[in-house]
């Protein structure tokens, strides 16, 4: 038992905690990161001073705040619409099943999710392409001419929207598969009882479904949001150099920025990790709050 517990903590000691105690002591340094840290000098909390006064990165900050507040509402949603839709779409009469070629759903949604996130990015870069993309030469093909050589990725209204689609479209797929399986582990006389009891699909879904997998909800909504919180190599393959007026620059972006962008401000770099990783635990224990205060399981009705 020591061995199996001691030997894994020891690990994640060492490669996880460990780290980040000594991002959070470079933080209170004006380290430059190629010479000892015993050179560097303390400045201690002049960078979280200059973080929180510094537009760019606030705007960064704002950004990321934007991503963990869409990026997880929007995909677990049309994910569970999906799944519910692939595993209980069925006919409305006897045993619940769900709509014909399931099978086939289930595998084209997951491809996007295989396909390596800069891979994706620099395959929407190309399709959004204001003079050779697909995107707009649909578009102007159809007689939507105001999008000839319409730049998505370029204009401050748009650039940000159509990032998020992006990153959506890649991990939808990934967390309909997630509910599927969870939504199949549900016991089949549940939704028996249901049905003899004269519950629609729709209440079904909404009464039953959703509050038996909400654990599973719950774990999916935390584990985009924290994706949210990073979207390092989306938003760098999209726009390298933060959008039109930064408004797809990420923390994670500037944090590279700033570590490795000719000053090697790594002090500086740290303080901003340690916003980040405190902006991400905020975001998880508010997201275990909610479900706290909401019930749980203890919410099935029909």
């Amino acid at each position: 038992m020591a061995v199996f517990l001691g030997v894994p903590l020891i690990i994640y000691l060492g490669l996880v905690i460990y780290p980040f105690i000594q991002a959070v002591h470079y933080s209170f340094t004006n380290w430059r990161g190629f010479e000892p840290i015993s050179q560097a000098d303390y400045v201690w909390f002049d960078n979280y001073i200059y973080l929180f006064n510094d537009p760019k990165f606030m705007q960064a900050l704002g950004n990321n705040i934007l991503l963990a507040i869409f990026l997880p509402l929007i995909t677990i949603i049309l994910a569970l619409v999906l799944a519910i839709v692939i595993t209980m779409g069925g006919p409305s009469h006897g045993n619940v099943r769900g709509i014909k070629g399931a099978g086939f759903y289930r595998v084209v949604s997951f491809f996007p999710y295989v396909i390596p996130g800069i891979v994706i990015g620099f395959m929407w870069r190309l399709l959004l392409d204001p003079s050779a993309g697909f995107v707009n030469g649909i578009l102007t093909a159809i007689g939507l001419e105001q999008f000839e050589n319409f730049a998505w990725l370029g204009d401050a209204r748009t650039a940000m929207p159509v990032s998020m689609f992006v990153i959506i479209w890649g991990f939808v797929g990934f967390y309909m598969l997630l509910f599927i399986a969870a939504i199949k582990a549900v016991p089949a006389e549940i939704y028996e009882a249901v049905r003899i009891d004269g519950a629609g699909r729709f209440v079904t879904a909404v009464r039953v479904t959703v509050p038996l997998i909400r654990d599973n909800i719950q774990t999916a909504y935390i584990y985009m949001g924290i994706m949210a919180m990073d979207a390092f190599i989306y938003m760098s393959a999209l726009n390298p150099r933060g959008g039109p007026q930064f408004t797809t620059l990420v923390m994670s972006q500037e944090l590279f920025n700033t570590a490795f962008g000719g000053n090697n401000l790594w002090g500086r770099a740290s303080a901003m990790g340690v916003v980040l990783a405190g902006v991400t635990l905020a975001f998880a224990a508010v997201v275990f709050l909610v479900n706290r205060l909401t019930g749980g399981k203890d919410t099935v009705k029909y």
